[in-house]
């Protein structure tokens, strides 16, 4: 007998085999306004690698075959190692094909390179996100390794620099490519490292370049495969910065234990692990005491990273519901052109038109050389848009699936991997709170910061009255603003510098759409049936 239940039909086709870049009309604008053209060849290549189906099944593998802590082998030897499933490898050959480790860093390198990474850096959030942690801290690392890179390993910059992934555990100056981790946070601590237990004792001499000898351990130790680490440790100077080399000069493995892989929310194809240092050996950067100031340097890259990761995982989530809703009918109509459903779609639509502005005019600041007005905006907006977008993503996402609706809880469809994906950029690298407290340590200790703040704002000053509403009532609060303020003040200074973008570069009907849904305190209003289907045209550009 046969038995037909049923015909499937009315079920979108999944989103891919599609091109990241050039079907994001706001990145393909902002790369060109902030100074990148010269990278749209790459970036147009490199979008339509990595919105394949082949590369997109990439970061599903990654994450449903988690790393592996293998800490002996067959016989008892002592290995700590990690073990990957090949599809981590693939992805990371890529991403250091990209140059997202060090881009920035390069020798040779073209004007405004950061504006180019980080478009790079979104289109590849895109794919997989886990992958984006051993780059974003080798990247942050480099310049401050240029500087203070032990004797010994003195020959790993030019690896430090390739674009070539080298996975082999072997010394350094054998490698094609190196990456470094970081290691900061421990049990009693997390974000308050004053608090750190760990310590380093001079094996001779003390001082920079000087070994010591180190004792203590690490809650948090992210890429333990990293072919070196910087960590904090107490010394007779105070917390310090430490150079510490998953090897010896000699070859032999240094004294890094791996205790256990964090099992986490989401983020699973990374590894972050526990780890004790057992008379581990490590070379001071700088003099005893600074390590607070040499690792803040390193703070703000990988703050500015994870806005940008946020902000790509919320660009596919957002593409994949926009994909579904131009081919789903709900009463004979395409949802996407359901009035209220539109509605959602459009405003989602604009966040991300604010959000790409502002990160991209961000990278620009970062960019070097760099003017004091620029070091400034980095400095400030910075934690702003860690803390602002990466909170936002959450609701982002969850929005996003539920235009899709069950399917899209589903672990078939992309969206519950990233919806697990995005706390961790709210939580790594301090917290929301730590992001606004941050903020309110720069406006009330540097006074030159509330001088940038009003360059910025007041040259659109009269183009927008919900602008000019809420920057007065801002600037009557920033000479004097209290802790518990703190979070509030950080959303108005970011939303008021993500409007005074638009208001620069945008079209009015856009720039304007956005400041009424963002800066009018009373409340987020019906956009126009032209803007809407302007703003979904955007973002799907291709």
């Amino acid at each position: 007998m046969t038995w037909t239940t049923h015909n499937v039909f009315n079920q979108p086709q999944p989103l891919s085999n599609s091109n990241l870049f050039t079907r994001d009309l706001p990145l393909c604008e902002a790369v060109a306004r902030e100074g990148a053209s010269w990278d749209r060849e790459w970036l147009a290549s490199v979008g339509l690698q990595l919105g394949s189906a082949e590369s997109l099944e990439l970061g599903r593998l990654a994450n449903a075959q988690p790393p592996e802590l293998v800490r002996y082998d067959a016989r008892g030897e002592r290995l700590d190692e990690v073990r990957f499933h090949p599809a981590w490898h693939l992805l990371m050959q890529g991403l250091c094909a990209s140059r997202l480790h060090n881009l920035s860093w390069q020798p040779d390198v073209q004007p405004n390179a950061m504006v180019a990474r980080a478009a790079r850096f979104i289109l590849h959030a895109q794919v997989e996100a886990g992958s984006l942690c051993p780059v974003t801290m080798t990247h942050a690392a480099i310049p401050l390794l240029q500087n203070h890179l032990p004797e010994p390993y003195a020959d790993w910059r030019d690896a430090l620099l390739s674009d070539r992934y080298d996975a082999h555990h072997q010394p350094g100056n054998k490698k094609r490519g190196l990456l470094i981790g970081m290691g900061m946070t421990e049990k009693q601590g997390g974000t308050d490292v004053l608090s750190n237990s760990t310590r380093a004792e001079p094996l001779g001499g003390r001082g920079p370049g000087e070994t010591y000898r180190i004792v203590g351990h690490k809650w948090f130790f992210s890429v333990p495969q990293s072919d070196a680490h910087l960590i904090l440790a107490q010394t007779a100077g105070g917390l310090s910065c430490f150079f510490l080399p998953r090897l010896l000069p000699d070859g032999e493995r240094n004294a890094i234990r791996l205790e256990r892989l964090k099992d986490k929310l989401g983020n699973r194809s990374n590894a972050s692990c526990e780890v004790e240092f057992q008379d581990a050996i490590g070379w001071l950067m700088g003099e005893e005491g600074e390590g607070i100031r040499l690792i803040l340097k390193m703070g703000g890259m990988t703050r500015f990273d994870c806005a940008l990761g946020s902000h790509g995982l919320m660009r596919r989530a957002f593409s994949i519901a926009l994909h579904h809703a131009q081919q789903r009918q709900v009463m004979g109509k395409n949802l996407s052109d359901q009035p209220l459903m539109r509605t959602v779609l459009a405003q989602q639509a604009l966040q991300l038109e604010g959000q790409t502005a502002l990160l991209l005019r961000l990278a620009r600041a970062w960019s070097t050389p760099v003017s004091e007005h620029e070091r400034l905006y980095a400095r400030l907006f910075t934690p702003a848009a860690k803390y602002v977008i990466c909170q936002a993503g959450i609701p982002f996402v969850a929005e996003a699936m539920e235009v899709l609706g069950g399917i899209g809880y589903c672990e078939e469809s992309e969206l519950p991997r990233l919806y697990r994906e995005m706390p961790v950029n709210s939580i790594w690298e301090g917290s929301g709170n730590v992001m606004c407290l941050d903020v309110l340590r720069v406006l009330n200790r540097q006074s030159d910061m509330l001088a940038m703040i009003s360059d910025e704002l007041e040259t659109v000053k009269g183009c927008n009255r919900h602008f000019d509403r809420r920057w007065r009532q801002l600037r009557l609060r920033l000479g004097n603003v209290q802790e518990g303020q703190a979070r509030a003040v950080t959303t108005e200074l970011l939303q008021l510098a993500t409007a005074a973008i638009l208001l620069k570069v945008a079209e009015p009907p856009l720039a304007d759409g956005w400041c009424q849904q963002f800066l009018d305190t009373r409340g987020q209003r019906p956009l126009s049936h032209d803007l809407n289907s302007r703003l979904l045209l955007r973002a799907c550009s291709g």
